[in-house]
């Protein structure tokens, strides 16, 4: 989906970090994972843990998505 939105000149927003505020606020909502958040921003990987963390946000990681890396991790021989 293609979004267009319209900020009045008026509020001097930085169109850059319009997009990093929604990716970080969808996905401390989790209505986007990591990956699809950062890659809205336009974010690394690490860029992107960077403005979770100034904002004091975690990541959402469970049990189970640990046990399903081990699982990769061990399946790829990184383990």
């Amino acid at each position: 989906m293609t979004m267009t939105l319209e900020l009045p000149d008026q509020l001097h927003l930085d169109p850059d970090q319009v997009r990093v505020e929604l990716a970080v606020a969808l996905f401390q909502q989790e209505r986007l994972s990591f990956g699809q958040a950062r890659r809205l921003a336009g974010l690394s990987v690490w860029g992107f843990h960077q403005a979770l963390g100034a904002r004091h946000i975690s990541l959402h990681y469970d049990v189970e998505e640990l046990a399903a890396d081990v699982a990769t991790s061990k399946a790829i021989g990184q383990w």
